[in-house]
This record gives structure tokens, C-alpha cells and sequence, in this order.
């Protein structure tokens, strides 16, 4: 027996509502805490020989430079990350001076990225994730360019869109909110993670939607919502196997693979479950929404 999966549909879009307005909420009072990468200044990484000092000793050490605000982010038992804002070699020799004086240590990089590199850094970001989600529509829409009833080709890229916007809206509001309390910043490998959960999304979304169009071809047209519940039913074993496969992995490079990726594969688990999530109750009931939408309009005229 089929689970009637679009049957309920309003909750699912209460559910994905919710969280939506919550992660625009977020980055509206919080906003997006980047990186140097983005806004340019210096990295320093460093090994202390002994004891490791707290937080607090490394700031008050460091407070007679003139470094903006210093984050600190402790690595392993015995290292650190500094990040401030960008300073020159000569500056660069007297904080490494002064952290020798706390305690013994050894710079392990330092890296320095000037604030227009960081902008145009920034910039060609956006425009490869604008990039990326208009090649995607497009692509759907064409792929489906044959199966035009009950529903327009072009509509199977749009409810792609709207679950690809859903899922990387809701991993943005998290980090908004991480990066508030705990200075977690959005990075390279954070953005990585964001485009490669926009292609495990619409992969999961175009398998799903591929079995609607073969079983509309092969049944004819039937009951839509019937057809989408058939073939959700059919595919949600795989996609529920391999979101589990996927989150398994993240959660291993989560606890055992350093502060580096810490955060890459958080932001890989939010968005994998909320890319299987939306393309199970959110795309393909969208769909059915959508069709049930144009016969109602059509009936009333």
C-alpha cells in the first residue's frame, strides 16, 4: 500500500514556512559573519610548546596592537587560529614577539588577504551560485521539455528552484545564528559545502521527478497527485539510503576531523537533510499543488 505523501502537503509547507521565516529572521538581525577571505586581514596559526593560554591571556596580550577585533579559535590540546585585521611583516614580527613572551610557541602559517581581494572574492561568488541555480532550471525544465501535462515542463525547474532556495536558506539561518554566539564564520570551505548541497539537492529532486515522468508516460494521465504518491513511494528507500550514507560520513568529520572541517561538514549535514527533506515533501507535492491550483482556476472561470 502506497503512503499518500501529498495528502498531507500543508504540513509540510508549515514545517518548511516555519523554518524559512526563521532563517530570514535570522540573517535579517544577525547577518552572515565572513571570513577573511571575504573581508580581507590575517590568519595566524600557531603551536604553544607548553600549556595552551585562554582566550582572554591572548586577547589582553595583544591589546596594546592595533588589531580590530581578535578571534580566537583553539585547535587540538596545544594550538590556535587568530584572525584580525590585516597588518604588515614588521607587525606581523612584534604579535609573534609578543605571544613568544606569553608563552613559547611556533607559528605553524600566517596568511594575509587585502580587503579588495576579498571583495572580488565575494563577488565572484554570488555570481557562481546565480550561475549555478539558473544552469539547474534550465536544465529541469528542458529535461522535461516532453512531459508538458498535467504540468508545464517549466514548472518541474521552478519547484526545483524553490526547494534549492529552501535549502540553502535554512544551513544560512543556522550559521547566522552560530556566528552571533560563536564566531562561526562562512568561509571557502563553507561555500564548497553550500554548492555541493545545491547539486546533491536537485540530483535527489530530477530522481524523483524522472520516475513522475515515466510513470505519467507509462500509466497516462492518471491521477496526478496518485502518480507523485506512486512515485515517491518508489524512490524513497534510495533517497533516504543515501541521505543516511551521507550524513553518517559528515558526522564521522564532524567529531573526528579537526576544527578545519568542523563546520564544512555542519553545514554539509544541515543542508543534505534539508536538501532530502525538500525533495520528498516539498518539490514534488509543490507539483501537485500546482496542478490542483490551475484546474480549480480553470473550473471557476
Amino acid at each position: 500500500m502506497n503512503f499518500p505523501f501529498t495528502k498531507y502537503s500543508k504540513l509540510y509547507y508549515l514545517v518548511s514556512g516555519i523554518l524559512i521565516i526563521a532563517s530570514i529572521a535570522s540573517l535579517i538581525v544577525f547577518g552572515l559573519k565572513f571570513g577573511i577571505e571575504f573581508t580581507g586581514g590575517s590568519n595566524m596559526e600557531v603551536g604553544f610548546t607548553d600549556q595552551r593560554p585562554s582566550n582572554e591571556e591572548i586577547s589582553k596580550s595583544l591589546s596594546e596592537f592595533d588589531l580590530g577585533e581578535i578571534v580566537i579559535q583553539p585547535t587540538g590540546d596545544k594550538g590556535a587560529v587568530l584572525q584580525f585585521k590585516g597588518i604588515d611583516e614588521a607587525a606581523h614580527q612584534k604579535v609573534l614577539a609578543k605571544l613568544h613572551e606569553l608563552a613559547p610557541l611556533e607559528e605553524k602559517s600566517f596568511q594575509y588577504i587585502g580587503p579588495s581581494v576579498g571583495q572580488d572574492l565575494k563577488n565572484k561568488t554570488e555570481i557562481a551560485i546565480v550561475l549555478a541555480l539558473a544552469s539547474i532550471t534550465l536544465y529541469i525544465a528542458f529535461a522535461f521539455r516532453k512531459v508538458s501535462r498535467p504540468v508545464a515542463s517549466w514548472k518541474y525547474g521552478t519547484t526545483s528552484l524553490i526547494a534549492l532556495f529552501h535549502d540553502i536558506l535554512i544551513p544560512l539561518g543556522v550559521f547566522s545564528l552560530l556566528g552571533k554566539f560563536y564566531n562561526a564564520e562562512i568561509t571557502i570551505p563553507i561555500i564548497a559545502a553550500l554548492l555541493t548541497i545545491l547539486g546533491f539537492s536537485v540530483h535527489d529532486t530530477i530522481v524523483i521527478f524522472d520516475r513522475i515522468r515515466e510513470n505519467i508516460l507509462r500509466r497516462g494521465m492518471a491521477q496526478f497527485s496518485e502518480t507523485v504518491d506512486l512515485s515517491l513511494n518508489q524512490t524513497i528507500g534510495r533517497s533516504i539510503s543515501t541521505v543516511c550514507t551521507v550524513l553518517l560520513v559528515m558526522a564521522s568529520l564532524f567529531f573526528f576531523g579537526g576544527q578545519t572541517l568542523k563546520y564544512f561538514s555542519l553545514a554539509l549535514m544541515i543542508g543534505v537533510a534539508s536538501g532530502a527533506y525538500s525533495s520528498i515533501f516539498i518539490a514534488s507535492p509543490l507539483l501537485v499543488s500546482w496542478s490542483r491550483w490551475k484546474n480549480h482556476r480553470g473550473s471557476a472561470m
